[in-house]
């Protein structure tokens, strides 16, 4: 009997991976600077996700498949198939030889079959292999490709995490893979311009496949459908047998001239780097450093951040951002990243100092194979004062990560390695992994023993995957370093070196780097006991520095505190997940994609020609050369601009502008929010865990991501329809608490402006107030244009706009909007005074603080560089208040939590949003959310106005707002 597993067929939409590397690269030339040189953007983007996924999926056969020029027998079946679709690059047209040629130098098969689709070829090479028992993988974007997906045929998204199996696509679009053709025909394909039934979408679609079975059976009950809709599908009954045969991916296309061996996947079995013409390939192409890390003999330098497989869990080392050293960064238009100015966090403050502290001089490391080692350490873990902790698992994905081996420290100096699953030729017999989680389980879930890590809540899940829910995470050496030194790198390396002058193993040491690199499992034993001991050893070295600090400060220690038990209500969240409506999103995708072709359509009339509305080139041509639009700005090349900023100021004037933003906004959503959402939502439960960063953004507002909740567009029509998604289970709804007005009652309370505070303690309106100041009339007399100003004043300057900015804003010339600043100052001179003191303050001592004492630094705050200094001056007035409101949306996180737990309540906290909370409540809890969360929320803190939380219910988080 053969028990080996099956081998690998790893088939890549080579297509749908040209558009996606050309599109999310910067336009890189082989000669840099150069922009008559060869593009080479896209050919760097292949390579990058080639080598990643190379080292992601192990395959026994592998091929990368391309459409070939030309017309198929679609096109002569309905001559309009994809008539609509716009004609491909110059920039990306120059570089599919290129990309062919490299693909074939990295060892991959590469076909590109005329009078044949790629999906066909990808159907045909997969439904073949399957027949022989082969697992085979598709890498692809392609929604098409999931009519193929049964259990030996998945289809993987690398870019965004997806995974189409036979539970991913049944939950993603509300029918099983083996009725997709069905409900393709049924909804149409827009991209192809491949007509539907009208008015028929994902959810209709859907609907009739799951009440009556099949397409046939819908066809044969045609007169049994009631209303427009269904006469829509009677109008449609002789367009159906068409529509089928051109959405229906071919699985026995001829390719005997290409792979003469077939049914054997002989030909395709995965290849070697051809290093010598590779690296002559890189060398012509500019990519130097990609050539010398080939001649080296290590490939492409990439970390296992990249990868999202063979991670220890800890972050690779060399790497200060990756995700056990330090969350990743948000780079959304909310995120604290993207809003602050050019520079002004960039420099580090000074480190803190440190008391003297006896550094390690000699370590002495345990490698556990027998339960009389085991008991041994087991018993110096139960008799600790504080013992660091740390996990090698599989993957940096969290919520799947699953253990390796454990590591643990009790004294500086010393460490020891349980190896439990590294499963390489000759490794060591190790310790049952089952057995060594059940003996260490009471020790981990007992609070009383105190533990310590970097970056613990990533260890938390990891625990939890297999089954234990630790408790008595006191420390968490990354989020000291978060609050005692915010703008530098909180990852281990980065804190062992600062502060310890100690350097480790790097990831990249252990496991190697690029194609070569493997996953920690296959890491010798005795390397991967030195380095896990040396984590645990270090995180405990650096804990005996950066404590002391914060226990000396009192409004520090308070801060470290509060993330701590941030960090532990987050994982909550984290582990709770959000249930996502899949159904809604594929019916707002497909209306969204109506629309993006629809503006694309009109663009191009308003053009005189088609082109492509994502290539700034393109469109630089069309406007300045072929229409003579004025020029608004140049970059820093010289060459007209047309960046966002631009195309606004010319929208005002010319259509044109005006289309390409709306469907540049529209393609936006429906890439990151409509299309992926449901992509990213586990399989079996439907529902969708976030990761939120914690220690990134120097205000100390949270950042999330996979997927980013904080920024869900919610200013547009089409970006509010996005929360409808977001949903409660059958018995339960959605409620949503948020602060009001928070950052104005923040500003009320520094300042200690008196107007301010009469207005909160009064219950005004405070916009309708500030309108009466500054327009001198009775509040009764606002009107609401004048209240509108009031509100972009009162942000504003929370904010430092400045007068140049407020005339933007409100459509006004300087001067007036001079005046109303002036009157604004008159009538509420306190707030001009904390704006004044402030400044002066931050100039003085390089940081101001929250309300709560958590520092913001600002190192460009007496820079010789004027536009710097301005930015710093500005995040110097706001800081102080966005941090406070940082803080108090996390003290209310930390209450509400414990009420929950203390009162056994059934209600969970599923997202934490900018000022916002949300919950999936029971309906026997709703009275109780709605009376109780507000009181908790405004209780968390006592400034000179009253805080105010409100509650919304509804079915989903849209109808909660």
């Amino acid at each position: 009997m053969n028990n080996a597993p099956p081998k690998t067929l790893l088939l890549v939409d080579g297509s749908s991976y040209l558009y996606r590397a050309f599109h999310a690269m910067p336009d890189l030339r082989a000669v840099p600077g150069d922009p008559g040189s060869a593009p080479t953007g896209a050919i760097r983007g292949i390579i990058n996700m080639l080598q990643s996924l190379r080292k992601e999926v192990p395959a026994e056969y592998a091929a990368c498949v391309f459409d070939a020029k030309g017309p198929t027998f679609r096109d002569d079946l309905y001559p309009q198939y994809k008539a609509h679709r716009s004609p491909m690059p110059d920039d990306l047209r120059a570089q599919i030889e290129p990309i062919h040629e490299v693909v074939r130098l990295m060892g991959w098969k590469v076909l590109d079959v005329p009078g044949v689709e790629a999906d066909d070829v990808i159907g045909t090479l997969a439904a073949t292999a399957a027949r022989q028992g082969l697992q085979v993988i598709v890498s692809s974007g392609d929604k098409d490709l999931a009519q193929l997906v049964n259990e030996r045929i998945t289809i993987i998204d690398t870019m965004n995490g997806r995974v189409r199996d036979v539970a991913g696509v049944t939950t993603e679009f509300g029918v099983p893979p083996s009725l997709m053709v069905d409900y393709q025909t049924l909804v149409g394909d827009a991209i192809d311009n491949v007509p539907g039934v009208p008015k028929v979408g994902p959810k209709t679609a859907a609907k009739w496949l799951q009440e009556y079975g099949s397409l046939d059976a819908i066809v044969a009950q045609a007169d049994a459908i009631k209303g427009a809709v269904g006469e829509n599908l009677r109008k449609s009954l002789d367009w159906l047998p068409t529509g089928r045969k051109l959405l229906t991916i071919k699985t026995d296309c001829d390719l005997k001239d290409w792979l003469p061996d077939l049914p054997d996947m002989d030909d395709i079995a995965v290849g070697t780097m051809n290093t010598p013409a590779l690296a002559g390939f890189y060398e012509k192409y500019g990519f130097k450093g990609l050539a010398r890390a080939l001649v080296a003999g290590g490939g492409e330098k990439t970390t296992a951040a990249g990868s999202g497989i063979g991670e220890s869990g800890k972050g690779v080392r060399a790497s200060s951002a990756s995700l056990r050293g330090s969350d990743p960064i948000s780079a959304g238009p909310n995120s604290d990243a993207n809003n602050r100015e050019p520079g002004l966090f960039d420099e580090p403050d000074a480190a803190p100092e440190a008391p003297a502290t006896p550094r390690v001089s000699t370590v002495s490391y345990d490698t556990i194979l027998t339960w009389e080692t085991f008991d041994r350490w087991l018993a110096r873990l139960q008799a600790a004062e504080l013992v660091a902790v740390d996990t090698e698992t599989t993957s940096l994905d969290e919520m799947r990560a699953r253990i390796v081996g454990i590591s643990f420290s009790v004294t500086p100096g010393e460490a020891a390695y349980i190896p439990l699953a590294h499963a390489y030729p000759d490794a060591p017999t190790q310790l049952p992994l089952d057995e060594v989680l059940a003996r260490l389980k009471p020790w981990l879930e007992d609070g009383s023993h105190k533990k310590l890590g970097q970056h613990v809540k990533y260890d938390r899940h990891v625990f939890a995957n297999h089954g234990i829910e630790v408790q008595g995470y006191a420390h968490d050496t990354m989020l000291q370093s978060y609050v005692l030194e915010v703008t530098r790198p909180h990852g281990l390396a980065s804190l062992a070196e600062r502060h310890l002058g100690r350097t480790g193993i790097s990831f990249e040491d252990l496991c190697g780097k690029g194609v070569n690199q493997i996953c920690f499992d296959q890491v010798d034993v005795a390397k991967a006991a030195e380095y896990s001991c040396e984590d645990s050893d270090m995180t405990l070295d650096v804990h005996r520095v950066l404590w002391p600090l914060l226990n000396a400060n009192d409004k520090l220690r308070f801060i470290y505190e509060l993330e701590i038990a941030s960090s532990e209500a987050l994982y909550r969240i984290e582990r709770n997940g959000v249930l996502i409506d899949a159904p809604t999103l594929a019916a707002q995708s497909h209306e969204l994609g109506q629309r993006i072709l629809q503006l694309e359509k009109e663009a191009h009339e308003l053009a005189g020609q088609p082109f492509n509305l994502s290539s700034p080139k393109q469109i630089g041509e069309i406007f300045f050369t072929k229409l003579g639009l004025p020029v608004v700005k140049k970059t820093p090349t010289g060459s007209p601009s047309t960046d966002d900023e631009v195309l606004q100021k010319l929208a005002e004037d010319y259509p044109l502008p005006a289309k390409i933003l709306a469907h540049r906004s529209l393609s936006k959503l429906k890439g990151t929010y409509t299309d992926k959402l449901a992509q990213l939502a586990h399989p079996r439960t439907g529902r969708v865990h976030t990761h939120y960063a914690q220690a990134v953004a120097v205000t100390g507002r949270l950042s999330s991501n996979d997927p980013n909740l904080q920024n869900i567009p919610v200013r547009t029509p089409e970006g509010r329809r996005v929360r409808e998604a977001f949903v409660a289970p059958s018995g339960s709804v959605i409620a949503s608490a948020d602060y009001s007005q928070i950052e104005l009652r923040i500003m009320a309370h520094i300042s200690g402006d008196a107007a301010l505070l009469l207005a909160f303690h009064d219950g005004m309106d405070v916009h309708r107030a500030t309108a009466a100041e500054i327009f001198a009339i009775d509040t009764a007399q606002v009107s609401s244009e004048q209240r509108r100003y009031a509100k972009v004043i009162n942000f504003g300057l929370i904010y430092g706009m400045s007068a140049y900015g407020l005339a933007k804003a409100l459509g006004i010339d300087n001067t007036a909007a001079k005046n109303y600043i002036a009157r604004y100052f008159d009538r509420y001179p306190g707030v001009k005074h904390y704006m004044d003191q402030t400044r002066a303050l931050a100039k003085r001592q390089g940081y101001v603080e929250t309300v709560f004492g958590r520092r913001l630094y600002l190192p460009e705050i007496n820079s010789p560089n004027g536009p710097r200094r301005s930015g710093a001056e500005r995040a110097a007035i706001n800081a102080p208040m966005q941090g406070t409101a940082a803080d108090l949306i996390k003290l209310a996180m930390v209450k509400v939590q414990q009420v929950i737990d203390a009162e056994q309540r059934a209600t969970k906290m599923i997202m934490q949003v900018h000022d916002e909370l949300v919950f999936e409540v029971p309906e026997s809890e709703v009275d109780w959310v709605r009376h109780e969360v507000p009181k908790l929320m405004a209780g968390v803190a006592h400034l000179k106005v009253p805080l105010l939380a409100e509650v919304g219910v509804g079915l989903n988080w849209d109808k909660a707002h």
